[in-house]
């Protein structure tokens, strides 16, 4: 069955997330090179990325340390040059095969203002702010396909995790890319369930319009 619309997942699949971890290692007054070790363990042992917060301060909120930092100056923001390089050539060459194309993860309403502001020519761009449900919940995947234009199996949806984004498409019933980079990305790449329910297995975006064409029986233009 062809592929009529791609959505992505946003850190490590669009975006490269070094400088917002590396400037909440700034905010917790760590080396970035400790915060990025203890990360790397803390997700390592399955626990929830924010674990890695509590190591360094218990007690602490995402939430309210997010407010703070942008009451002291330091919101979190990136910007086009956070991008990964293959992001807008892949979301160029997808367009050009006349794809439907969307930008949904778990950020923030403030992470959606920049992504907007980005142009990235996308036809959906929504935050799990925007709907007040987050991934890996159903809920986030049936909202997903409520709002393309084309049924669950036409759907492709790319991410860098098996937990937030392969397993729970693949359960809602869409196509799914796995994308090896980012913490999460290289850890689980050769996971075995991974292996097992994705359909498409990516070294960068540059092999993603090739892959979809085929599978589409198309000619890239």
């Amino acid at each position: 069955m062809r592929i009529s619309a791609v959505v992505f997942d946003v850190g490590e699949t669009l975006v490269d997330e070094s400088r917002e971890y590396g400037t909440w290692a700034d905010w917790l007054g760590v080396p970035r090179h400790t915060f990025a070790a203890t990360f790397g363990a803390v997700i390592a042992q399955g626990l929830d990325y924010r674990e890695v917060f509590q190591r360094f301060r218990p007690g602490f909120d995402l939430t309210v340390e997010r407010a703070a930092r942008a009451e002291a100056g330091f919101p979190e923001w990136f910007g086009e040059e956070d991008l990964y390089n293959d992001t807008r050539p892949c979301l160029k060459a997808l367009r050009d095969q006349r794809l439907w194309l969307g930008v949904v993860g778990n950020q923030t309403v403030n992470a959606g203002i920049i992504l907007r502001d980005l142009e990235l020519g996308v036809d959906l761009l929504a935050t799990s702010d925007d709907w007040g449900i987050s991934k890996p919940e159903p809920a986030f995947f049936e909202r997903l396909v409520a709002e393309c234009p084309c049924p669950a199996e036409e759907i492709l949806y790319v991410g860098d995790r098996l937990d937030n984004d392969v397993r729970p498409a693949h359960q809602a019933g869409l196509r799914t890319a796995h994308i090896r980079r980012g913490p999460w990305g290289y850890l689980i790449a050769d996971d075995p369930e991974l292996v097992a329910v994705a359909d498409l297995r990516l070294q960068s975006l540059d092999e993603l319009p090739t892959a979809i064409a085929r599978i589409n029986n198309t000619t890239e233009r």
